[in-house]
This record gives C-alpha cells, structure tokens and sequence, in this order.
C-alpha cells in the first residue's frame, strides 16, 4: 500500500469514528476530535468537567464504534487497588488442595473507563501507575503484561467539588491529553434533550478492529517531523521551566514547575495524527500549536500567585505560544 492509500485509509478511519459518534454525542467536537488523537496515538486522556456533560457517555461510545474489550471501574472511595489490579485467591482443587490463583481485576481489557478517578484515594489512585506507563501489573510477585492496545480514559470532577483527592503529578504526567468538558450551547442542549427523551436510542456500528486500530497508530509514528518544526515543540516545553535561561517572564512570574519530557512527545504525537487527520504526511506549527492546550495543560503547576489572581495553565500556554518564536531566534525575555 503506497504512502497516498494509507494517508486516505487513516482519514476515511477516522471520518467514519467521528460519524458514529455523532450519533450519540451532541456538540464536544474538540472533545472528541482529542480523544481520538490521543487514542490513534497510543495515549490516555483525562476528561475533566462536573457530572452530567456527557463524559463517561464518550468513553462508553467509544468502546462501542472500537472492537476491543471494554471494562469500567466506578472509582470511590473505599476502592482498593486489589480492586482494580485483581488479587491472588485461595482455590481448592478437585482433589482437595488449597492453591493460590490469580483474579485478574477489570484493569485487564484494551479499553478503561476510569470513572471519577479523583474519587478514590491516593493509596488506590497508584495503582493505575504501572498500568498506565509500563502496560503491566505486578501483583503476588509477578508481573503481568496488558494485551495491546491499552488505553485509560479517565473522568474526573473539579477538584473543588466535595469528596475528591487531587491526582499526584505523576499520575496527571502519564496522561495524553486532559480535555475540559464544557456545557453545551442552547442549541446543543435542545439537540440533547430531543435525542434522549424520545422514543428512539442511537445504534453506533463497528469502526475498526484492534488489528486496524494498531495498523493506524504505527503509521502515526512514521510521519516524518522536519527539524525546523520539532525545534519550535523543544522551545515550547523549555519556554514552561521557571528560572531557566529559557524561561518566558509569564513562566517566571506564575508557574512553579513546567512540563515534562512527555509534553514534548505529545506535542509531536498529536501533531502527527491532526496531520493525516488532514491528509497531510508532515507535521506543521498549526499542528502544535492547535494540541498544545490539551497536551500541556496538566503538565503545568502554577504558584501561589496565579492561584491567588485566579490564572490558569491556559492563560500561560496561550501567552507561551504568542511569544515564543517559530525560528531559530532566542526568546524575548
């Protein structure tokens, strides 16, 4: 298959995604169009916003128009990580014996759904750790391997809502994007009131196979970056440390600490997918700058003086990107 059949394949994929569902989700066009980035990337997302926006109805849509294996974990806060991981159980066999035997827990499927992750405790909210990174648990001594793909897609409340913990920054880091779930328009919200208060329920169809998904993900990966553009990702990530040589004075004056190394990678990721997204086999500024938002939003921790004036990681993105220069050029300090 010649580069040009491949790149119209990954774009019909993921027309025909977007379609079905369409016939679900009402409105969430960003929304959906990052999950399935992140999705045709190999990443996990978190999508934030308070209850009733349609979020976890996202998630169970998505394992419906995808052919992989689906389970969903209610996060609460009594959930222990046995819970998720599954735990070693005492069996008798037919003759008599007492032996130890592994319950696999519902972290085993290609598809999460993390409901409420912010929910459940620290102690239980580590357990996806290993999951998330290394595609394994280890439980009893042993380590298991997830069959691939492996995907978390994560609901969360805002943190200042009653009865929730705030995911550690090693968790949040281990995410693709983190996608914010507004409220619907007028119009969207008339959309959703007729479609489910009616007589009729939406029937999705299969979009790809595992098979076919994996196809799509790896050439994700073979779409080249010209040097010029993976240059202005690597002065994006370096433009969020604070009281480096590349800091921007919006870093210095609002952020504690900036983004990881995987903001980086996701920058490129991302990029890549929105460019055969378009038809295109080669990543462009507009592609970075377009998931810059969901890739790095998470990944920033403001200081006591946003926090106090009411800055968000948005504000500084938004302000980063408009500053920091598309050549070589040193960044205005």
């Amino acid at each position: 298959m010649t580069i040009e059949e491949q790149i119209s394949l990954f774009r019909s994929s993921y027309s025909r995604l977007r379609t079905e569902i369409g016939k679900v989700i009402v409105g969430h066009e960003k929304i959906v169009e990052g999950t399935l980035f992140a999705i045709l990337s190999g990443g996990h997302v978190l999508l934030e916003g308070v209850p009733g926006l349609g979020k976890t109805l996202l998630v169970r849509t998505l394992s419906e128009v995808l052919d992989l294996s689906f389970n969903r974990i209610q996060f609460t806060p009594d959930l222990m990580p046995a819970d998720i991981i599954g735990t070693n159980l005492v069996m008798e066999t037919p003759d008599g014996k007492r032996i130890f035997q592994y319950q696999k827990g519902p972290i085993f499927a290609h598809l999460v759904l993390a409901d409420e992750i912010n929910r459940a405790t620290p102690k239980t909210q580590s357990a996806m750790l290993e999951a998330m990174q290394e595609k394994s648990v280890t439980a009893g001594g042993e380590i298991r391997r997830l069959d691939p793909p492996f995907f978390v897609l994560a609901t969360q409340n805002p943190i200042d809502q009653e009865g929730t913990y705030p995911l550690p920054e090693a968790q949040l880091d281990r995410f693709f994007f983190k996608l914010v779930v507004g409220y619907p328009s007028a119009a969207e919200l008339n959309e959703v009131l007729s479609r489910t208060t009616g007589g009729t329920t939406a029937q999705v169809e299969k979009v790809l196979s595992k098979e076919e998904l994996m196809g799509l993900q790896k050439l994700v990966k073979d779409v080249p970056v010209a040097n010029h553009v993976r240059d202005f990702a690597v002065r994006i990530v370096l433009a969020t440390h604070p009281k480096t040589e590349t800091a921007l004075p919006v870093t210095n004056q609002f952020l504690r600490f900036g983004s990881s190394p995987r903001g980086g990678q996701t920058l490129l990721l991302a990029g890549k997918v929105r460019a055969l997204a378009e038809g295109r086999f080669n990543v462009s500024f507009d592609d970075i700058i377009a998931v810059a938002p969901h890739a790095l939003r998470h990944r920033l921790i403001l200081n006591f003086e946003a926090e106090a004036e009411g800055i968000t990681t948005d504000h500084v993105i938004d302000q980063i990107l408009a500053t920091v220069p598309k050549d070589n050029a040193l960044l205005s300090r």
